[in-house]
């Protein structure tokens, strides 16, 4: 059996990913501090008491910090990671 490993570089990257999606992780910093810095106003929790985050893999992830950040308000937080949202929704 004769397995030829190829070491991971730049130019086995671009090998592999011919759309070059792996030079946009490069940037993730820079995205995050833009995004961070921008001039949001707050959102207004008066009228929600019960917020529910749906996704899986990464995007389950953030409805998680997202769920510890409002563990703070007095709001009913739901991280959803299945294929049913609760009856509740609406």
């Amino acid at each position: 059996m004769n397995i030829k490993l190829e070491i991971l570089n730049i130019s086995t990257m671009e090998k592999i990913d011919l759309q070059k999606i792996f030079k946009i992780y490069d940037d993730w910093p820079k995205i995050a501090e833009k995004s961070f810095n921008l001039d949001i106003k707050s959102e207004d929790f008066k009228n929600i008491n019960h917020i529910v985050f749906a996704g899986m893999g990464g995007s389950g992830t953030i409805g998680d910090i997202f769920e510890s950040i409002l563990s703070k308000k007095k709001i009913h937080v739901n991280v959803v990671k299945g294929y049913v949202l609760p009856k509740t929704v609406d």
